[in-house]
């Protein structure tokens, strides 16, 4: 069996599909994964084919501009051409095709695979981009939320049209030179009526909807890359650290400065995650190490708390590690990981994206606290470990059943 696995954005939403891909080779399907030029080392690493689709995306959180509607409408438009030019050529033979990421890559996505005849299935990694009567969405880029008690089929209708303004006609124009009649329902066609939920159904539980939902638990490789000597020293230096890092997004200004002074108030020292923001120590105490690429999963059993953006990939891996977290959520589904990681009281959703001494300071009194740590590691214990496993599976069995048996 062959199979294309597509995203488009980074580390963040290369990370489980790789690890999906590692499972499904494991398992004797031949795997292609389309996604930036960034994830080429990653990829060579794990031993998963890559085939390079769009711009760096690193490049982009370099640029350190948040998109406004008129950049969202440009960057779609280009984001659906990238994916008809380049996607093809990957495709080509496959068995069965899974797209994550932008909605806007994924309609182009599953468009390719129409066009190929060849079966699609959509992954998200949080509940809330799944269309519901029972719930709003999340308010499309740069409008504000609903009001309250509006009709939630009228909202998601609303972000169904907002998506339509903003790149529906470069689709459908791209759907016609190909042979493909135009869409309307964007939200339909890219998330389908049988999407798959890579989440953990105790930190991300699916919600109530009328779409054909199967919930893996979170795509998550294990880990088993040492950690460097540099780091392992300053671990055994003195008393477990607290990690503060936030991965593939850019910072606001002076995170590092607030994050690192609110935790050698509470009298603890300081492991920093340069990121792509390239976060840097504000002096060269030896209280504070900064560090590049490095195992969440054998790091994080190993500090006495984790400052994050929020991501869906790190809270996992945090929520696993049974270590208390501080989310400062910046966008998309991260105040919803934030909501759930304080609800579960493993931690605390931070008030708004910019952290400062005293709220960095608030919250470390409460996860430093022990009846927190005690609950992270009950919380710890019930994450499910198997997601990639049972998605593999799942697609490993959708492919059976469309293949025409052999008769004798």
């Amino acid at each position: 069996m062959r199979v294309l696995l597509s995203t488009s954005g980074s580390r963040g939403d290369v990370e489980p599909l790789a690890a999906l891909a590692v499972r499904l080779q494991a398992l004797g399907a031949e795997v292609r994964m389309c996604a930036s030029p960034d994830s080429a080392e990653r990829l060579a690493e794990l031993g998963v084919p890559h085939a390079p689709v769009g711009r760096s995306a690193r490049a982009a959180v370099s640029e350190g501009k948040r998109p406004s509607p008129e950049d969202g409408a440009r960057l779609s438009a280009e984001a659906i051409a990238i994916q008809f030019e380049q996607v093809p050529p990957a495709a080509e033979g496959c068995d069965v095709v899974v797209a994550t990421g932008l909605l806007a890559a994924a309609v182009a996505v599953r468009s390719v695979a129409e066009k190929l005849g060849i079966p699609y299935f959509h992954a998200c990694h949080c509940p809330i981009y799944l269309p519901s009567p029972y719930y709003a969405p999340p308010p499309p880029l740069g409008e504000p939320p609903a009001p309250a008690g509006a009709d939630n089929r009228a909202l998601w209708e609303r972000n169904n049209q907002s998506a339509f303004r903003r790149f529906g006609g470069p689709l459908n124009s791209h759907r016609a030179e190909i042979g493909l009649p135009p869409l309307e329902n964007l939200f339909g066609y890219g998330y389908t009526d049988h999407p798959i939920l890579a989440a953990d159904p105790i930190l991300a539980p699916a919600q109530p909807t009328d779409l054909d939902v199967v919930q893996t638990g979170a795509w998550i490789r294990p880990d088993e890359r040492p950690l460097s000597p540099e780091l392992e020293a300053f671990l055994a230096a003195g008393p477990p650290p607290v990690y503060v890092g936030f991965g593939s997004l850019p910072a606001p200004a002076g995170t590092a400065k607030a994050a690192i002074e609110a935790v050698r108030a509470q009298g603890h020292r300081v492991i920093l995650s340069r990121g792509w923001a390239d976060l840097a120590l504000i002096d060269d105490r030896d209280d504070c190490l900064a560090i590049g690429e490095v195992n969440h999963q054998l790091l994080f059993g190993r500090v006495a708390a984790v400052v994050h953006h929020g991501g869906a990939g790190t809270t996992h891996v945090a929520a696993r590690a049974g270590v208390p977290q501080i989310l400062v959520p910046q966008i998309a589904d991260q105040p919803y990981y934030a909501g759930r990681v304080a609800a579960l009281g493993i931690g605390v959703a931070h008030d708004g994206p910019v952290p400062t001494f005293d709220s960095l300071s608030a919250a470390l009194a409460t996860v430093l606290a022990p009846q927190t740590r005690e609950r992270a590691a009950e919380v710890a214990g019930t994450i499910r470990t198997d997601g990639a496993t049972v998605a593999a599976q799942l697609l490993l069995d959708a492919v059976s059943r469309e293949r025409p048996s052999v008769s004798a």
